[in-house]
């Protein structure tokens, strides 16, 4: 299993971020999580086939309606912990 791990920057908290991320990753059946960062960041962790998780994140460099967003950082890795959801984490 694949894991997708990405940062994304620019105006991506108080505009539902994580609920959008939530919703596009269940959607495409991923497991991992999403939080806000206290540098104003959010995270997205996500575990499952890559196609899907290419997907996700194409999502993710769109954002919801009121987002923007200036940068997406990923990196790709061998998943090693395994998640049971995709799960907001506060």
């Amino acid at each position: 299993m694949v894991e997708l791990r990405a940062i994304i920057r620019g105006r991506v908290q108080l505009v539902m971020f994580r609920d959008f991320a939530q919703r596009a990753a269940r959607k495409l059946d991923l497991i991992g999580f999403v939080q806000n960062r206290s540098d104003g960041t959010v995270e997205v962790v996500a575990q499952g086939e890559r196609g899907l998780l290419e997907k996700l994140l194409e999502a993710l460099h769109h954002g919801p309606l009121f987002s923007r967003v200036d940068s997406v950082e990923s990196e790709w890795r061998e998943a090693t912990k395994q998640f049971d959801d995709f799960d907001i984490v506060y």
